[in-house]
């Protein structure tokens, strides 16, 4: 997790990263109490288990961190909630994971659900509005994020409330592309563009940097920053973004 704040602008020496994700906790399901639980796997509770030296000096540099939440193949998703109180009391859940390791927010990823295993129901309406309404009551001052992918995402409005507002960001899933996603935020809060560090092409990630300052877009998603020195790499898109090249301070 320190990696993200090794990078700084050479003009400037501001972050180049903004928001760093923690990738990812789990929405799994038990099948005795027929219900969702928040998972951590043992990557994922290492750095939870070590906010001081993981987290908290990337914090203290102004980066803001974000736990992401994926589905486990279980059957369990954001997208599948029996009632408001199933939902809620994941949000609660959630909410008290970013408020015992002090995080800055939830980052959802509706994938790998398998929805309809352990006996699961279907994705329906209501669930993710449920789900979204009650987290953003129980932390209104913390972000909220959309990976804009699987029926989740697809399900915002419900029962006359829509969470589309609920939300800090959304973005484009699919790395190495352009797709805005259909989230009604304004472009100042949508990432159409989304690259994985070392595997899309430098050219690419250049393009979509370019594009996005053209389209006059606020966000550019990144993923897989591992722990090596990447400058050369990420200062194909810095240099369309902010005009600068990345340096890696060890």
């Amino acid at each position: 997790m320190l990696n993200v704040g090794k990078y700084t602008l050479a003009t400037g020496g501001s972050n180049v990263f903004d928001i760093a994700v923690i990738f990812a906790a789990n929405i799994n399901y038990n099948t005795a109490t027929k219900s969702a639980y928040l998972y951590f796997n043992p990557q994922v509770q290492s750095v939870l288990s070590n906010v001081s030296t993981q987290i908290r000096p990337l914090q203290a540099k102004g980066i803001k961190v974000e736990l992401s939440i994926l589905g486990n193949h279980q059957g369990a998703g954001f997208a599948n909630f029996p009632s408001r109180s199933a939902a809620s009391a994941f949000a609660k859940q959630l909410s008290g994971a970013v408020t015992k390791y002090g995080l800055d927010g939830i980052d959802f990823d509706d994938e790998y659900a398998d929805y309809g295993n352990n006996g699961t129901g279907q994705p329906n309406a209501s669930s993710f509005v449920y789900l979204v309404s009650a987290l953003h009551k129980d932390m209104p001052s913390k972000l909220v994020t959309l990976y804009d992918i699987g029926p989740a995402s697809s399900s915002l409005s419900y029962g006359g409330v829509d969470v589309t507002q609920d939300f800090d960001y959304a973005w484009n899933p699919w790395y190495g592309s352009w797709i805005v996603p259909s989230v009604s935020l304004p472009k100042s809060r949508l990432s159409p563009a989304a690259i994985q560090i070392g595997a899309t092409p430098a050219s690419t990630a250049a393009s979509l940097a370019q594009q996005t300052v053209s389209e006059g877009y606020g966000a550019y998603l990144t993923y897989n920053l591992d722990g090596s020195d990447q400058h050369a790499y990420i200062s194909s898109f810095t240099e369309k973004l902010y005009g600068s090249a990345a340096v890696y301070k060890p």
